[in-house]
Parts: structure tokens; C-alpha cells; sequence
């Protein structure tokens, strides 16, 4: 039993057999954003539902049963963890207003397809290699918006109250900034003064009016250069290296798993040339007693 559910689970069709599985359950999760839809369907709906939760704890009964007798080696890999806790979800009592908890559920489902497709894996697993690396980046980057967020609070507060009165103000107005989204507009703003640019609907938070050209293209070119072509560069930088190593564990895994089947056809063969060095001996042995 043991190693015809290992031949399944490694199985080519079985593995195929779960994507579809969770490409199904991506299609009905989005068809239940159609309520008229769904309403008119709902047995249908409900018996591929529960086709596909089949399908999903006949995979991991035929997993845990592969493991022989130390079950508990599935739940070593997170990723099976992650099965078990979207099929068990399932059993749980969800009803009324629990039913929105259900749904969402049941959209985790689809996170699957991040499993059975290796490609997908290691992307995954890049990224969860670069986030101590991030973290470090995110810091530095977050120096740099508190550094800038107080100098425009200094040079910016009075002529640009909206987006420079205070400190949380002017971290949320570099945010903009660093998003591209309209950063010139704020840019104009100081370099026009507000009565000239960008207040006409909020004159009466335009007191006073300053133009400063030099200073606010200094700030905001200098800020946008650094908080995304420099920032930027670098998280692509920690995530190429986060994929080179989930790259290489993934290569290292390939090679332990051919080395350890090429051991064991090592191993049969030399059992069978034993055998057969045996037989020879006996048939020798055969002889002499005849002679």
C-alpha cells in the first residue's frame, strides 16, 4: 500500500489530476461573485465543490499513507501544512454571516496552484529568501522618507499646507511622490507658490504663498531619483539573489533525489551479481561432490 500510494502521489496524472482541481476551484470561486449566476446553478455549483474537496483529501490521504510508517513526516513541508489547513477549513461550522469566511477559504484554494507548479515554488520561495534582505532595504528606505519628510516640513509647510503640514502629512505626500502618481503637481506647487498652482478649490488653506524654483526641483528630482531608480534597483537586486538560491536548493534537492535512485540501482545490481557469483560457487561445489 505504502508504495503504490508513493507511485500515485509521484504519478504524472495525479499531479495533473490536482492542478485541474485547482484551476476548477479558481473558476467556481470566481463564479460566485455572480449572485444571479450562482442562485440558478447552486447544486451544480455545490457538487463540483465537493468533487474538488475529494480530490484535494484523497491527496492528502494518498501523501500521508506514502510516508509508511512515519506519517507525520508530511507535515515536515509547509506546503503540505498548507493543504491540511485549507481542507480542514472546509469541515468547519461556517453558516450566516461565517459564510463570507467560507468563500474566502475557499479563494485560498487557488494558492495551490503555487505547489503544483515547481516554477511557481520557486518564485515563492525567492521571495521568502529575500524578505530578511528586504526588511534591511525597507529600513534604509524608510531613513530616507523620514529624512525628506522632515526637511519638507521645514522648507514646504507654509506654502503647501496639504501635503506638508505636519510630519505624517509629508511622509504620506512622499509616498505619492515615490509612486509616481502626479508627484509634479506637489512639485509645482512649490515651485509656483499655491496661489499660482494647484489651490484654486483651497484658497483659504493658501496663506502664504511662496515660490521657491531651485530648492523644490532639487528636493523632489533628488527624492524621486534615489526612492526609486536607486530603491528600486536594489529590491530587484535582493530578489534575483533570492532567486539564485531557491534556484540552486531547487538543482541540489534534483541531484540528492537521482543520486539516491542511482544508489539504489546501484545497490540491486550488485545484489544481483552476488546472486549470481553464489550460484556459480554452488554449481562448482555440485560438481566436485560428483567428481
Amino acid at each position: 500500500m505504502v508504495n503504490f500510494c508513493k507511485s500515485i502521489s509521484k504519478s504524472k496524472w495525479f499531479q495533473n489530476l490536482v492542478t485541474i482541481a485547482i484551476l476548477v476551484a479558481g473558476v467556481l470561486v470566481g463564479i460566485a461573485t455572480y449572485p444571479k449566476f450562482s442562485s440558478e446553478h447552486e447544486i451544480v455549483l455545490e457538487v463540483l465543490n465537493e468533487i474538488i474537496l475529494g480530490v484535494f483529501i484523497i491527496e492528502i490521504v494518498v501523501k500521508v499513507i506514502a510516508e509508511g510508517r512515519k506519517p507525520w513526516l508530511y507535515f515536515t513541508d509547509g506546503w503540505n501544512v498548507f493543504d491540511f489547513i485549507i481542507v480542514a477549513a472546509a469541515f468547519l461550522p461556517f453558516g450566516g454571516s461565517s459564510i463570507a469566511i467560507l468563500r474566502l477559504l475557499r479563494l485560498l484554494r487557488v494558492l495551490k496552484l503555487i505547489k503544483a507548479l515547481p516554477k511557481l515554488q520557486m518564485l515563492v520561495g525567492a521571495l521568502l529568501k529575500s524578505i530578511p534582505s528586504m526588511g534591511y532595504v525597507s529600513i534604509l528606505l524608510l531613513l530616507l522618507f523620514y529624512i525628506y519628510a522632515v526637511a519638507g516640513v521645514f522648507f514646504f509647510s507654509e506654502n503647501d499646507p496639504i501635503h506638508f503640514q505636519d510630519l505624517q502629512r509629508s511622509m504620506l505626500s512622499l509616498f505619492r511622490v515615490v509612486t509616481l502618481e502626479d508627484w509634479t503637481d506637489i512639485m509645482y506647487i512649490n515651485m509656483f507658490g499655491c496661489e499660482n498652482y494647484g489651490y484654486d478649490g483651497n484658497m483659504n488653506l493658501c496663506i502664504n504663498s511662496k515660490d521657491s524654483l531651485v530648492l523644490s526641483v532639487t528636493y523632489f528630482v533628488s527624492f524621486v531619483l534615489i526612492g526609486t531608480m536607486i530603491f528600486l534597483n536594489l529590491f530587484i537586486g535582493v530578489i534575483m539573489n533570492g532567486m539564485d538560491d531557491a534556484k540552486n536548493e531547487m538543482l541540489l534537492e534534483n541531484q540528492v533525489q537521482s543520486g539516491e535512485q542511482d544508489t539504489s540501482i546501484e545497490d540491486v545490481e550488485g545484489k544481483i551479481y552476488e546472486l549470481q557469483e553464489l550460484l556459480m560457487l554452488y554449481k562448482i561445489q555440485q560438481k566436485d561432490d560428483e567428481i
